[in-house]
C-alpha cells in the first residue's frame, strides 16, 4: 500500500476515535500534499454534504491552514464570524452548516503531515476535554506514521544480507549496515508491546520478521520473549539494560537467556547469538 494510502487509513480511523471521544457530530481531515503548502481534505465522518470533500486548504489560510502554519491546535467558537482566521473557505463551511470548529495538526519529526478537524453545528465553546481528546487522536496517527516510516526506511536501507561466506568483521559498509539492522530489529520488537492497535502491532512484528535472515530455522525455535532478550544481547546490551528495555527483572532476563542458550546448544551469550543467526532467528 502506498504511503499516502496508509496515512489516509490512519486519518480515517482517527476521525472515528475523535467523534467517539469528543461527542462531536462532525469530523474530517486530510494530508499535506507532497511538494505543496496545502492539505487536501479527503476523509469525512458525520458530514451531511460533500462540500468539504477534496477541499485544498493552503497553509496559513482558514482554521486548518492556521494549524498547519503554527504546528499547533487551533479552535474557533463561531467560524463565520471569527476574527482570528481568514475566510477563504466560508462557502463550503456554510454549506456543511458547521459553526464551532477545532483543527489539530498531525506532526511527525517536526513536519506537519495532516490535520484533523472536529466541529459542532452550533456556536458554543469547545472545552479542554474535547480538545484533549482531539489531540490524543492526532497523536495516535503520529505514532502510527512514525512506526511505519521507520519500518519502511529500515527495509529500504537493509538491502540483501551479505552472503553466508562473506567476512562480516572487516568494517565494510554492508557489515556495518547489518549491525544497524540488528539494533533496529531489537528496538522494534521492544516497541511492539507498547502499541495498542492490534493490527499495527501485528504489522510491526511482521516487518521484524522481514528483517531476519531468510534461512529456515532448521527445527530450532525460540519463544517470543527469548527472542526479544537475545535480540538485545546481539545488539550488545547487558542483562540490566535488556531488563530496562523490556520491563523485566535482571533475573528474569537471565532465565530467558539460559533457556535460549539451551535450545540453541550454546554455552555463552556470544555462541547463542551466532547460533540464532545461523538458524535464521536473528538478522
Amino acid at each position: 500500500m502506498a504511503a499516502e494510502a496508509v496515512a489516509a487509513v490512519e486519518i480515517r480511523g482517527a476521525l472515528v476515535r475523535l467523534r467517539r471521544g469528543t461527542g462531536l457530530p462532525v469530523a474530517f481531515g486530510g494530508l499535506v500534499e507532497s511538494g505543496r503548502p496545502q492539505i487536501r481534505i479527503s476523509e469525512l465522518s458525520g458530514t451531511a454534504t460533500a462540500a468539504l470533500s477534496s477541499l485544498a486548504v493552503t497553509s496559513g489560510n482558514g482554521l486548518g491552514g492556521k494549524a498547519v502554519a503554527l504546528g499547533r491546535p487551533c479552535a474557533v467558537m463561531d467560524y463565520p464570524s471569527s476574527r482570528h482566521i481568514s475566510h477563504e473557505y466560508d462557502v463550503p463551511v456554510a454549506a456543511e452548516g458547521i459553526r464551532s470548529v477545532l483543527a489539530v495538526p498531525v506532526v511527525v519529526r517536526r513536519r506537519v503531515r495532516g490535520v484533523l478537524y472536529g466541529a459542532l453545528r452550533s456556536a458554543q465553546p469547545l472545552g479542554d476535554r474535547t480538545l484533549d481528546a482531539a489531540v490524543a487522536a492526532a497523536r495516535d496517527v503520529e505514532q502510527a506514521l512514525v512506526v511505519r516510516d521507520e519500518v519502511r526506511g529500515l527495509l529500504a536501507a537493509a538491502g540483501p544480507e551479505p552472503a553466508a561466506g562473506a567476512n562480516r568483521g572487516d568494517g565494510a559498509d554492508g557489515a556495518g549496515g547489518w549491525e544497524q539492522v540488528r539494533e533496529a530489529h531489537a528496538a522494534l520488537r521492544a516497541l511492539a508491546p507498547r502499541i495498542a492497535d492490534p493490527a499495527l502491532r501485528a504489522e510491526l512484528l511482521a516487518a521484524c520478521g522481514l528483517l531476519t535472515a531468510p534461512r529456515p530455522a532448521a527445527g530450532t525455535s525460540l519463544a517470543p520473549r527469548e527472542l526479544d532478550v537475545l535480540s538485545w544481547v546481539a545488539a550488545g546490551a547487558t542483562n540490566a539494560a535488556v531488563g530496562e528495555r523490556l520491563g523485566l527483572r535482571p533475573e528474569t532476563v537471565k532465565g530467558y537467556l539460559r533457556s535460549a542458550m539451551r535450545k540453541l546448544g550454546a554455552h555463552t551469550r556470544g555462541e547463542a547469538v551466532t547460533a540464532a543467526r545461523r538458524a535464521g532467528l536473528l538478522p
